[in-house]
């Protein structure tokens, strides 16, 4: 057969230059097209002054709403989660981070870890309990795992959780901690002198179900950010909190708990993260076509179309990975190597391409009538946020050369 004429291509289309569309099937498209519509109904409108001001003051009804458009435990089944395929929660993903990162780290970490950490360790009772309602968005999740002293090294967490006779009391505190005030649970990751567990060393690390409301446990918000500002970011303090046996995820002990549910985490990440960037680059091509500088568009300069040029590329290259490995988790067949692959491209890319469009948009670029320097201050915490730069280069280094070389 001849190949198709040019007369018969479709046209070129600059928002999908490489026609990524094609990989996508009708429920695809569906979903990705109903979490857009709703992030440009009911985020874009106000996000500037959220920002602004600091404070994501709608916080439990957008939960609710995210809810009842099945993004909240998304590809998790039964107890009222979708059962969405990972590459459905990435582009949901994708649309959520392209209105702001705070909303999709709203839907990270009550769904890839607070409901995914219940839905993988918890028993029947404490999934019954929780997804439902967390499912529907009318209890938001939390994840307590990085502390003060130890962000990268959870394995020298200092939380403790102590045996009294048939209880648990715990003492401690995490830091950085996205949705935590207004959590109704917080699963929290605490070393244990459990005699299950071993002998102090990682082994020993279980998770915690805290309702809140329970005595001793508080969640001071953290305020004075310049990233993430419409983001409720918390402090959990513990103070001999006692909790029943039943509190502890029994599914699991050691590290493996915490790390797996961050690596369903930064799968997110990795497709949210090209949300952040294709918004940034869709307002720099708009500007560029309009903006008029000596007689004509900046856009028709050379210097302007090669920001352009190479803005869509790393863009439409970082969407093409996450498909890849979105398809591969789908498949069984994703490995936390490539994870951290994905989300070590992605970010630094995308914080590329928005620093790009920035110069593209000249002093315009840093006014919120703008969504560009938003999203790159967003990513400054993307980018250190379930594992830093540094981090992921270590993880690939080790898989590439079999040398550990993070002591």
């Amino acid at each position: 057969m001849s190949a198709p004429s040019a007369a018969k291509l479709p046209p070129f289309d600059p928002i999908d230059p490489l026609g990524l569309d094609d990989l996508l099937g009708p429920e695809d498209l569906a979903i990705r097209d109903t979490v857009r519509a709703w992030a440009t109904d009911r985020v874009l409108p106000h996000i500037a002054e959220w920002y602004e001001r600091g404070e994501l003051p709608v916080i439990r009804e957008l939960a609710r709403e995210l809810g009842g458009l099945g993004a909240l435990g998304m590809s998790l089944t039964g107890y009222g989660c979708a059962g969405a395929t990972a590459v459905q929660y990435g582009l949901a993903c994708l649309e959520l981070e392209a209105a702001d990162s705070g909303i999709r780290s709203l839907v990270s970490v009550q769904g890839s870890l607070a409901m995914y950490a219940i839905h993988r360790y918890g028993s029947d009772e404490q999934k019954q309990r929780w997804l439902p309602a967390m499912a529907a968005g009318e209890i938001i999740g939390c994840f307590g795992l990085t502390e003060p002293d130890h962000g990268s090294d959870p394995a020298g967490m200092r939380m403790y959780a102590k045996r009294d006779g048939g209880d648990w009391v715990l003492n401690g505190r995490k830091m950085w901690i996205t949705n935590g005030s207004v959590a109704g649970v917080a699963v929290v990751w605490a070393r244990t002198d459990d005699a299950e567990g071993g002998s102090g060393d990682s082994g020993d690390i279980r998770g915690f179900l805290v309702p809140a409301g329970t005595p001793g446990f508080s969640a001071p918000e953290i305020r004075h950010k310049w990233s993430l500002r419409a983001s409720v970011t918390s402090e959990l303090v513990l103070d001999d909190v006692r909790l029943p046996a039943d509190a502890v995820l029994p599914g699991v002990s050691g590290l493996r708990g915490p790390l797996s549910c961050l690596s369903h985490a930064r799968y997110g990440i990795v497709w949210g993260s090209m949300g952040a960037a294709r918004a940034s680059f869709e307002s720099a091509l708009s500007y560029a076509t309009s903006r008029e500088q000596f007689g004509r568009p900046i856009g028709g300069f050379q210097l302007t179309q090669a920001k352009l040029a190479d803005m869509a590329l790393e863009l439409h290259k970082g969407i093409l990975l996450a498909h890849h490995l979105g398809r591969r988790m789908d498949a069984g067949r994703l490995r936390a190597e490539q994870i951290s692959f994905g989300k070590l491209n992605n970010v630094r890319e995308a914080i590329e391409i928005c620093r790009t469009a920035r110069t593209v948009l000249g002093a315009n670029g840093i006014s919120l009538e703008y969504p560009v320097m938003r999203h790159a201050t967003n990513l400054e915490s993307v980018l250190t946020y379930e594992g830093t730069v540094e981090m992921h280069q270590l993880v690939l280094g080790k898989a590439l050369t079999g040398l550990d070389a993070f002591r």
